[in-house]
């Protein structure tokens, strides 16, 4: 004991001024986004390939409920086959030359990339994960990411290889859902508690919300298809002062347990962005 505060007795200064630096560097990638993206993209690069050699270990451990989740996903994307529906009246048609079109003669609006998740954090108030794609796979910032069972979260940064994923698990996410039922949208983020559930506003009262209702993504979102699942209410909290519902969701997607993910690509969000962006321009 003696022997260790004379060690920092005689390198206090040294030991004073790389706790300090410490400290600034702490407050200079928290607090800029610029900085904390750049950092993020370093971080990556140095990282990536460890992350990933030690997930492929800790994934053959998991294979069991990885395949569960595969075999669910796999209904579920059965039961959205257009064999399953009837072909709609083809008597008026748009053409649109710079979108493909599919075997029936639909637009495509909606493109998905399979990835695995190599990286994952739930314990922070600002959570990340890395996924083993990059922009040279065509993965872009704003590409909304999902699990198996729903909503993850949305690229921020990639790398040519790799790419950082906001998780829904971040304060500063945002999703624009709505209730299944009955179509009722609010907005859902995160509060930095739980790691298990999220919370969504501005549901209005005139619509009836019970426990264990289905919260989906809603038709206003440009990075995740409509319909998406978000998860189910498990509290509903009646505020007497407000008009609207403050709902507790369990999400869908287990954070803890995060190892493949779907980027979405919105074909069409370019040109509604572009056209949005022009009406600003003019008001």
């Amino acid at each position: 004991m003696r022997n260790i505060f004379l060690f920092i007795r005689r390198y206090f200064n040294f030991l004073f001024f790389m706790v300090m630096q410490l400290v600034a560097l702490y407050m200079l990638f928290h607090f800029n986004r610029f900085h904390e993206a750049a950092f993020l993209g370093v971080a990556s690069k140095v990282t990536g390939k460890v992350n990933e050699k030690y997930n492929n270990i800790e994934y053959y451990f998991k294979l069991k409920k990885a395949n569960e989740a595969l075999v669910k996903e796999n209904e579920e994307l059965r039961n959205r086959l257009h064999e399953n529906f009837d072909v709609p009246d083809t008597a008026l048609k748009m053409f649109r030359d710079t979108v493909a079109f599919d075997s029936l003669g639909h637009f495509r609006k909606w493109a998905y990339l399979s990835a695995k998740v190599i990286s994952n954090s739930v314990n922070f108030q600002n959570n990340y994960f890395t996924i083993n794609l990059g922009s040279k796979h065509g993965i872009r910032k704003e590409m909304g990411v999902m699990s198996p069972s729903g909503v993850a979260g949305t690229v921020i940064n990639t790398s040519e290889n790799m790419a950082i994923v906001m998780s829904m698990l971040n304060i500063q996410f945002r999703l624009s859902a709505k209730l299944k039922k009955s179509g009722e949208t609010g907005a859902v983020f995160w509060d930095g508690k739980n790691a298990s559930y999220v919370t969504m506003i501005n549901l209005p009262k005139s619509m009836p919300v019970n426990k264990g209702d289905t919260i989906v993504t809603s038709q206003y979102s440009t990075r995740y298809p409509q319909g998406v699942m978000v998860g189910t209410v498990a509290e509903v909290v009646d505020d007497k002062s407000s008009n609207f519902y403050t709902l507790k969701i369990k999400t869908a997607t287990d954070f803890y347990n995060l190892e493949h993910a779907n980027i979405v690509q919105n074909l069409f969000r370019d040109e509604q962005k572009k056209l949005e962006d022009s009406i600003k321009t003019n008001e």
